[in-house]
């Protein structure tokens, strides 16, 4: 499969808008050694940095300030900067300490050697100087974002020993896996604090960032273009509801479907750390069967039914059923206000919110209703689950999940249509007062 050629203005931008990333080199110059092993230039040839010079925050605003020739990072070099074989210690260190990466070891293990298994192909990664330089700004800066790319390679590298791949096999996807979210860096720092709520125009970021890290790693020269392709596609889904090109499963390559759900995975670990991690995985890898290759999750659902990954969850019935009265009412009022919208809103040529909102609620209809989880099943359900502390628990999980599959449809409304802030015509203004109504809603729902 040839990798696409995607370079949009947008992702133009993004490359040559290096803000973001030279904030992030200065402020690590400051806790750390930084120094020019060559002179640095702007695209006019004017010396902005001589040879042997000590980098630090200061040196922000005139960096800034103009367009640098080649890239910054080839003419820097790092204290205890990221390599081959720290990245192997990290990986270790995590096969240890961290519960998925445990899971993934115990698993493997056929004669102890789970740990040397699942590590071995990181080690043969070929990591350039300047990969090697981003790599420990994104340790040094982004902490989260570097233990979990290390972490999502380990996934990878399982799902690919799973799958009978060879050592090159696993070796190109561990070189995918580590380098996805090169792009985050060169993303706005707001989008680094889970307390934010990013809306509208400034998700655009979010959806180009696989782009500018598949273009980073082409730009090597070292790797296959399946290495950029995977890169590409570890946000898309097997139904085509991901990004950034929403693509059908049956053009994803094989190593970028690995990489969709190793992503899946290891956010459901980090992000749910405290709150039943592997239940809400295996929740959602079954309730939205379509985004993710089957025989891929075929390989991890048998792990997460292990007891000692498994966690009490305590939840009353009064919670469950405000979580089903707030679906209900979402999915209610969106074929009430379809209803009342002209044909044209549905369009399949006119790409609208209003097109957008009704397929994604219809499969999401769809799926619980398969998975008898639908508001409807819920509620029917719930009367003879008093008392019963662990029914509650998984309608609670389920109702959760279709909670934030319901959040991502609002948050791609908004990323796509910032306009619908302010909407205008009939269509925008359906879509508008549905969101705003589920939004309200979820807001009232108690902790």
């Amino acid at each position: 499969m040839n990798e696409p050629e995607l370079k949009p203005p947008a992702v133009q931008a993004a490359l040559d808008d290096n803000r973001n990333y030279l904030r992030a080199i200065t402020d690590m110059a400051a806790g750390g050694k930084v120094v020019t092993h060559d002179a640095v230039y702007n695209d006019k040839g004017i010396k902005l940095l001589d040879k042997g010079m000590r980098v630090d925050a200061s040196l922000y605003d005139r960096l800034v300030r103009h367009k640098l020739r080649g890239n910054i990072e080839d003419r820097l070099t790092v204290d205890d900067a990221v390599t081959v074989h720290t990245l192997m210690q990290v990986a270790r260190e995590l096969c240890q300490h961290d519960t998925l990466a445990y899971l993934l070891v115990h698993t493997l293990d056929e004669a102890g050697d789970g740990t040397d298994r699942l590590v071995a192909p990181l080690g043969r990664v070929r990591l350039t100087q300047q990969l090697g330089f981003k790599l420990t700004v994104m340790r040094e800066q982004l902490p989260a974002y570097f233990t979990h790319s290390v972490l999502m390679t380990l996934v990878s590298i399982y799902l690919g020993l799973k799958s009978g791949w060879d050592d090159q096999q696993c070796m190109l996807l561990a070189t995918a896996a580590l380098l996805h979210d090169l792009g985050v860096m060169h993303m706005d720092p707001a989008w680094h604090d889970p307390a934010n709520k990013i809306t509208g125009v400034g998700r655009k970021q979010l959806l180009v960032h696989p782009i500018t890290a598949m273009l980073m790693a082409r730009e090597q020269k070292i790797y296959p273009k399946s290495v950029g392709q995977a890169i590409l596609e570890h946000h898309e889904a097997m139904d085509g509801s991901g990004y950034p090109r929403g693509v059908p499963g049956s053009e994803i390559s094989p190593m970028g479907q690995i990489l969709i759900v190793a992503e899946v995975v290891s956010a459901f670990f980090e992000k749910y750390a405290d709150d039943v991690p592997a239940q809400r995985l295996s929740l959602a890898l079954r309730l939205h069967h379509r985004k993710y290759p089957p025989r891929l999750v075929a390989h991890l659902l048998p792990a997460l039914q292990i007891k000692a990954v498994q966690s009490h969850i305590e939840v009353s019935q009064e919670q469950v059923q405000a979580i089903i009265g707030v679906l209900s009412q979402a999915f209610d009022a969106w074929s009430a206000q379809r209803q009342q919208l002209p044909a044209a809103c549905f369009d399949e040529e006119g790409g609208s919110a209003s097109l957008l909102v009704a397929q994604r609620l219809d499969a999401l209809q769809k799926n619980l209703l398969e998975a008898g989880s639908h508001p409807r099943q819920l509620a029917e359900a719930l009367p003879y689950l008093v008392g019963d502390a662990e029914g509650l628990a998984e309608l609670a999980l389920v109702g959760r999940e279709a909670l934030w599959q319901l959040q991502s449809i609002i948050d791609t409304v908004n990323s796509r249509w910032p306009e619908l802030a302010e909407p205008s015509g009939e269509c925008d203004s359906g879509v508008a007062q549905w969101r705003d109504a589920c939004m309200a809603q979820m807001a009232g729902l108690p902790a």
